[in-house]
């Protein structure tokens, strides 16, 4: 305004002058240079992430360069320890002072529970553009949907119902391979135990105690029985015959695990199996991180396989983030570019290799991968064809948290209570889901 004002005023004097019939000439004054034009402000992209630990925060970082090559600054809300939960516990203090971050990590139901409060923001422009509906499974692009619509952007694919086994622990007692049944693991754990190793590194803590459950109800029961028992949480199934066998299975493994178990974190544990003090450890691809940190490789320092009775089956568990509703049109851009980056070909390769999980995308070339990596794409896809792709309830992305943490803690209470009965862990479990 004070720019056109005085240049309007100029010209106004100018016209008097001439009008007024002023015959002296009039000194020129050469205009002055315009100023140039300042540089757009960028946006910042403030993202509430719990990825702190090394490769993690080397793959947040490769994220960050593709939002700042696209012009926004990346205003970084790392929330570490807890496996998430000290990070929503910050989220939900933000959200309810009014204040949420532009995006945040968050996965499973609780993708949902955002939209049911009207707080999260359609990404369905970017989804729509890039095919997202044909790029995932149909099961894990539900979970990133509210009323039919894309809320969040999913990152990777962990798969938890992983084996993991030290190769020379097994040769030395005298086991050929990795067991494909039960049966066969306890066989070989018998073995092992025989050959004065421990036989499952197991760390006694209450999700460690739950991931393990799970792979045993899925090699169990098979995936239909998983879905209706722990996703539905059908308490016809729950009050099964199978669910007995399962416990009464899951309950058979804690005598081929230490005594110091207790409280062990689950990386402690799985460098039991690298140092070769264990045979077996249940747990999720996260755990290949360790192995190759310590200078392993697939088939030669560790071995990899589906939990026993699984090999058709798959559980996940999916990193994902969450977009807030914005009223700022430069931050809304921000959003469906991070939401772009996020399903890139080049971020997924990059985090999904330093993380140890698998590209979310169907299809994506996995030539740069290591050998278990390219068995979890194998199965993911093979899964998500013949319905044996389904949500990890140990971690967040089968039910709602709460009947997730009472089930988790009915589950622990058996393993950790040798007097406590199958038929009542069945009923604890039972009243956890109903609850």
């Amino acid at each position: 305004m004070k720019f056109n004002y005085t240049l309007g005023a100029a010209l106004v004097a100018a016209t008097l002058a001439t009008a007024c019939g002023k015959k002296e000439d009039v000194a020129a004054t050469p205009a002055p240079a315009p100023a140039a034009a300042p540089a757009p402000a960028k946006t910042s992209v403030e993202v509430l992430h719990y990825w702190t630990s090394g490769g993690e925060a080397a793959s947040a970082s490769e994220l960050k360069k593709m939002l700042e090559a696209k012009g926004h600054e990346w205003k970084d809300f790392a929330v570490a320890g807890g496996g998430g939960d000290n990070a929503m516990t910050v989220l939900k203090s933000r959200a309810v002072s009014g204040n949420p971050p532009t995006a945040a990590q968050v996965k499973g139901p609780a993708i949902q529970e955002w939209a049911t409060e009207g707080m999260l923001a359609s990404i369905d422009s970017v989804a729509q553009a890039e095919k997202w509906d044909e790029l995932l499974p149909k099961v894990v692009a539900d979970v990133m949907k509210a009323n039919g619509s894309y809320v969040a952007a999913p990152v990777n694919v962990h798969r938890v119902n992983w084996m993991w086994a030290n190769p020379e622990v097994l040769k030395q007692a005298g086991v050929s391979g990795m067991p494909k049944t039960w049966d066969e693991f306890f066989v070989a754990a018998d073995k092992i135990k025989k050959s004065g190793n421990v036989a499952l590194a197991h760390g006694g803590q209450n999700w460690q105690d739950f991931t393990v459950f799970e792979s045993v109800v899925l090699g169990v029961g098979g995936a239909e029985f998983y879905n209706n028992a722990l996703v539905k949480l059908d308490p016809a199934a729950i009050a099964s015959p199978t669910m007995t066998k399962a416990l009464n299975t899951f309950r058979k493994l804690k005598g081929y695990t230490d005594a110091a178990s207790t409280g062990r974190d689950w990386n402690m544990t799985t460098a039991m199996v690298i140092g070769g003090k264990a045979g077996f450890q249940f747990m999720g691809d996260w755990a290949k991180g360790e192995f190759t940190a310590a200078g392993q490789k697939p088939g030669e320092g560790f071995l990899c396989a589906a939990a026993p009775g699984t090999a058709n089956a798959y559980t996940f568990n999916v990193d994902s983030f969450i977009m807030f509703k914005l009223k700022d049109a430069g931050a809304q851009k921000a959003q469906a570019d991070l939401a772009s980056a996020i399903l890139s070909t080049e971020f997924q390769e990059v985090f999904n290799q330093n993380k140890g999980s698998i590209p979310v995308r169907l299809g994506h070339n996995m030539d740069k991968f290591d050998d278990c990596a390219k068995l979890s794409a194998t199965d993911f896809v093979a899964s998500a064809k013949s319905g044996g792709l389904v949500p990890s309830i140990a971690h967040g992305m089968a039910v709602d948290p709460a009947k997730a943490g009472a089930i988790q803690d009915a589950v622990t209470q058996f393993w950790n209570d040798d007097k406590l009965s199958v038929a009542e862990a069945q009923k604890r479990i039972a009243q956890a889901a109903t609850n």
